[in-house]
């Protein structure tokens, strides 16, 4: 068994809650950009002041409306704007926010809002509402519904509550304000369910106090206030998204929100963010869309020899005697043609991003901190308020995913399971004793990751306890990592391994449907031919071959892919096999292509 730790920098209000942010912003930066929108597709900026004026006049809207504290309220959204208003002004009227991923079908709609027992719902638009009344009925506890965007002649939801409440004074928000303790539920935030029901994971006043704060502080050269600012662009039902939303607000730096992901590149150079809080794929997709465009441009050479410069120089940085001076050389030269032009995608001003939700790979690390775009890597789940492990500033390991959040605790059992204590972690699973005592035995929760501690206390994942893969040989197999490195490749959109109880490891992959274009330009075949009817192409084959190889590169042979099957249709949150927040169902994945795993050991 072994632990490590590290001193809490900042110290959890022993009383107060999430509101106290807000109202302390606007007493001192009253006239400090907090938060910016998109008006008439232009960004504006919302000061301190201003902006707590708007959260008051809406909470009092929602307490107008019979708004109790303690009172469940969910809101159902993209990232907007309205988001963290209505976030804020659900506290400031002493509710808990319960979000619902926009995406999230009627059932999945009424599981949420009826186990948490929410009496009012915000959504964002007209589908989102039909959503909510096509399951109404089941839901007795619900009194109102708001939606965010105009429809028939009415005013969206924060016009209606600035109306039903334009009779209450201040007095009123700032009594309620003052109602929920540290202790207290800030939201329940339901987890994705790679099987079975969704827990509600409730996570306090305090969680959100020791986890911002202490991010806020470890990390303070990326949240100077009235330099910085950070682009929104992860979904706010996702408790990175929160992360993302709470910590700017704490620091204070100023906040976008991105609607649409689509978008991102635009809005990047719009917005042009000091800071970026992104997952993996996100940073996969800039490396791939330019090596794409440099090949597309007959550049392809120049940008390899660029990218295994940054590779070599950011490893060099780790040994003591640094970059030769060759390699600063070539660095210089490189920086100018490519690297400069890689920094100007993701806005020009970053220096740094925070990526979590998935692993991001040792060689991606290195390349975005060679072009000097450093990605710290972190680790966290819903349970631990998201981040619980992340990388600092000025001693980076890449590999790993960092020191734990300081004042928190990070344990190894005899196992290898990865076990948490801390102000950070949540309290329990909404109306789930028992789910909750198996999570928190002992007074630790048990994460279900398999992990690794070094001597400074870095920590690494190397996998999930209930999916590993034993085969026939009693080889044990964690298939994360693998996986991870076979979709880095541009070809590939997602990767399973398979081959628990079988006598060898196999793979199911899909492929991308951006890169399979381009794919097919450079393969001289037919445009917008489907990958299903590519699944025998011996060069579209050979070419995924490459990204197995890469991935078997990581571990030993006994772990290695040896057969693949490429897919006909892609893994999705629609077709129900992805999480809201892009996890494998591998248990619905295993079903549906239960005869695509045998073809792989037929004969």
């Amino acid at each position: 068994m072994r632990e490590f730790s590290l001193p809490a920098l900042y110290e959890v209000p022993t009383d107060g809650n999430l509101t106290d942010i807000v109202r302390r912003n606007a007493a001192q930066h009253p006239d400090v950009a907090v938060i910016a929108r998109k008006v008439d597709g232009v960004w504006q900026d919302v000061t301190a002041g201003a902006f707590l004026a708007e959260v008051r006049s809406t909470a009092k809207g929602l307490i107008a409306s019979g708004v109790r504290p303690g009172d469940r309220v969910a809101l159902m959204s993209r990232t907007r704007y309205e988001w963290t208003l209505l976030d804020f002004a659900i506290w400031s009227a002493g509710g808990i926010t319960v979000p619902v991923y926009e995406t999230s079908s009627p059932e999945q709609v009424q599981w949420i809002l009826g186990d948490s027992g929410a009496v009012a719902c915000l959504v964002e638009t007209g589908a989102h509402a039909a959503a909510v009344e096509s399951v109404r009925e089941g839901l007795p506890g619900l009194a109102a519904v708001w939606q965010i965007e105009p429809a028939g002649g009415r005013p969206g939801a924060v016009e209606q509550l600035r109306e039903a409440g334009a009779g209450l004074g201040d007095e009123v928000v700032e009594e309620r304000c003052s109602v929920a303790k540290a202790d207290d539920p800030a939201t329940i935030v339901y987890t994705s369910g790679t099987t079975g029901r969704p827990k509600g994971c409730v996570l306090t006043h305090r969680s959100f106090f020791a986890e911002c704060g202490n991010i806020v502080e470890r990390l303070r050269p990326l949240f100077r206030t009235g330099e910085c600012s950070v682009l929104l662009f992860l979904p706010l039902a996702h408790v990175f998204g929160r992360l993302v939303q709470v910590a700017p607000m704490m620091a204070p730096i100023k906040l976008g929100c991105v609607p649409d992901v689509k978008q991102l590149t635009d809005e990047l150079a719009a917005f042009r963010p000091t800071l970026i809080l992104g997952v993996p794929r996100v940073f996969e997709k800039v490396y791939n869309s330019a090596r794409a465009k440099a090949q597309s441009e007959g550049k392809g050479k120049i940008f390899d020899k660029a990218a295994e410069t940054a590779i070599s120089y950011s490893r060099a940085l780790d040994s003591a005697a640094g970059p030769s001076l060759g390699l600063r050389l070539k660095h210089k030269t490189f920086d100018k043609l490519v690297y400069s032009k890689l920094r100007a995608v993701l806005g020009g001003r970053g220096e740094y991003a925070i990526s979590g939700g998935a692993p991001l790979g040792e060689r991606l690390g290195h390349f975005f901190r060679g072009i000097g775009f450093t990605v710290l890597e972190g680790y966290g789940l819903t349970e631990s308020c998201a981040a619980t492990a992340f990388n600092p500033w000025d001693r980076q390991k890449i590999g790993t995913v960092g020191q734990p959040l300081p004042g928190s605790v990070v344990r190894i059992a005899d196992d290898g399971e990865v076990l948490l204590h801390g102000e950070h972690l949540f309290k329990e699973y909404w109306n789930n004793e028992a789910a909750t005592a198996d999570a928190l035995a002992d007074g630790w929760f048990h994460t279900g990751d398999i992990g690794t501690l070094d001597e400074d206390g870095y920590l690494r994942i190397t996998g999930r306890k209930k999916e590993l893969i034993v085969t026939a040989a009693g080889k044990n197999v964690a298939p994360a990592v693998i996986e991870d490195r076979i979709r880095a490749h541009a070809l590939v959109a997602e990767c399973m391994v398979v081959g628990d109880g079988r006598p060898f490891v196999g793979a199911l992959i899909t492929l991308d449907e951006e890169f399979l274009e381009r794919w097919l330009k450079e393969h001289g075949k037919p445009a917008g031919t489907p990958a299903a009817a590519l699944r025998d192409d011996p060069e579209l084959l050979a070419t995924v071959q490459q990204a197995v190889n890469d991935g078997n590169a990581a571990v030993s042979r006994a772990e290695s892919v040896r057969k693949f099957r490429v897919l006909p249709s892609q893994f999705t949150e629609e077709s129900g096999h992805l999480t809201p927040s892009l996890k494998l169902k591998r248990n619905v994945v295993a079903k549906d292509f239960a005869d695509e795993i045998e073809a792989l050991y037929r004969g």
